[in-house]
C-alpha cells in the first residue's frame, strides 16, 4: 500500500466508524497534533480517536488526498454534536502527515479554533474562541476527558 492509500484507508475507517482501522495506519510511536487536544503521542493519540469515534452522530468525509514517499495532505470534515452543548458543529480541517516503514509517524490537523468554538460553545465561543485563555480551557478540557477515557 503506498502512502496515498494509506491516508485513504485512515479516513475511510473513521467513515465508517472503525477506530482499530484508524489506529493500524499509525506507527507504534505517532506524534499527533490539533489545537483542540495539542501534542499527543503514542496510544493517546490512538485512544484520542477511538474515544471520538464513541460519539453516535459524528459524520465524516474527506478529499484532496495527496502524498509522496515522506508527507501527504488531506482535508476532512466532521459534522457532529458537541455532547457537553447539544450544539452542531461542522469542522472543516486539514491534515499533515509523515511516513514511517509503511505507517503513518506524525499526524497535524488544522482547523479554525474560534470557528469551532462559536459553533461548539455558541455566544460565548463567538466571543472568546480567539483568546488564549478560551484555547487552553479547550485544551485542558480535552486532555481531561482523553485522560479520563484512558482510566
Amino acid at each position: 500500500m503506498d502512502n496515498k492509500q494509506l491516508i485513504e484507508k485512515f479516513y475511510q475507517s473513521f467513515a465508517a466508524r472503525d477506530a482499530d482501522g484508524m489506529v493500524a495506519c499509525y506507527a507504534d510511536d505517532i506524534r499527533f497534533e490539533d489545537p483542540a487536544f495539542g501534542p499527543l503521542k503514542g496510544n493517546d493519540a490512538k485512544n484520542m480517536w477511538r474515544m471520538l469515534l464513541k460519539n453516535p452522530d459524528i459524520q465524516i468525509t474527506f478529499n484532496n488526498v495527496k502524498a509522496d514517499d515522506n508527507t501527504g495532505s488531506a482535508d476532512w470534515v466532521a459534522v457532529y454534536t458537541f455532547s457537553r452543548t447539544g450544539r452542531k458543529v461542522t469542522n472543516r480541517v486539514s491534515a499533515t502527515f509523515e511516513f514511517k516503514d509503511g505507517k503513518i509517524s506524525k499526524h497535524t490537523d488544522r482547523f479554525n479554533i474560534w470557528k469551532w468554538a462559536g459553533q461548539a460553545m455558541g455566544l460565548k465561543g463567538y466571543l472568546l474562541g480567539w483568546t488564549p485563555l478560551m484555547r487552553n480551557g479547550i485544551q485542558k478540557q480535552a486532555v481531561g476527558l482523553l485522560t479520563k477515557y484512558n482510566a
